[in-house]
């Protein structure tokens, strides 16, 4: 079967966020999907199959880093979306059913492609003793981000800050279900991007993500009411980087960027019986 390499969220070969793509006839067992997602070893890879005419959804979609099954993931989620689109696939906007339900994936004609995400929930709390340590960095805000996205925000003094850090992985896992975003105000809006953010999730066996779709439905709306506007650009400041455009929905957030193919393979080792 074809196995596809995606950068997304960059215009760029290697840069952005690489997520491995198959399409399949129906999901194999969940055994051999985690073994391929070891294999590929890149932050999410993502998994999907044909639904039948005439339901919610068009495709069903999964997504698998190399240590686990994860609830939400944007970058992978673009990454399919590019493959369907390139490919032929699926023309125009395509709908995949999740385990964060349907979220709709539609192209622009400038081949970028948005991304229509349920809006994370924030909820303020007090920053955890410790994670200044962990980080590397002393916290102003902290915030929690609900079960989709399973993160801790936390704001710092600068983008500066942001940049520089260089924090104790294994000591950030004790203070969210999947990990830490690290964001500030963009040093110079005149630069593109109106914040910075990092993300660190060693929870589920990512030391640094290098662009995070699904962080930025968190991001977005802490960013939107700290600048008054709905519709921004988030910086990832990873040695990769990759820039996300936002835009607040109500409940939900709508992530924009663009997608690049850098592998396109077969994979040989093929899975058992399909359910």
């Amino acid at each position: 079967m074809r196995i596809r390499i995606v950068d997304a969220f960059t215009d760029r070969p290697f840069s952005g966020n690489p997520a491995g793509v198959l399409l399949l006839d129906a999901f194999p067992e969940d055994d051999w999907l985690q073994k391929v997602a070891l294999e590929v070893n890149h932050a999410e890879t993502a998994f999907a199959h044909r639904l039948p005419e005439g339901g919610e959804a068009d495709w069903a979609l999964r997504w698998f880093t190399p240590a686990t099954e994860v609830a939400m993931c944007g970058h992978a989620t673009l990454a399919t979306a590019h493959v369907l689109q390139a490919t032929g696939t699926h023309d125009g906007p395509v709908r995949f059913a999740t385990r964060s339900g349907v979220l709709v994936a539609t192209p622009a004609a400038d081949g970028s492609i948005t991304l229509d995400f349920p809006t994370a929930p924030l909820t303020a709390v007090e920053v955890p003793d410790g994670v200044a340590e962990a980080l590397g960095a002393e916290p102003r805000t902290a915030f929690d981000t609900g079960p989709n996205v399973g993160d801790l925000v936390l704001e710092l003094a600068d983008e500066k800050t942001v940049r520089g850090l260089t924090p104790d992985h294994r000591a950030l896992a004790a203070y969210s279900t999947r990990g830490v975003i690290a964001t500030a105000r963009a040093e110079d809006p005149a630069r593109g991007y109106d914040f910075v953010s990092r993300c660190f999730f060693p929870n589920v066996g990512i030391d640094e993500d290098p662009v995070t779709g699904s962080a930025h439905t968190a991001l977005a709306p802490y960013w939107s009411e700290r600048l008054g506007r709905p519709d921004l650009t988030g910086l990832q400041a990873s040695p990769r980087s990759g820039l996300v455009r936002t835009g607040m929905r109500g409940e939900r957030t709508l992530l924009t960027g663009r997608a690049v193919t850098v592998i396109d393979g077969e994979l040989l080792a093929g899975p058992g019986p399909a359910r």
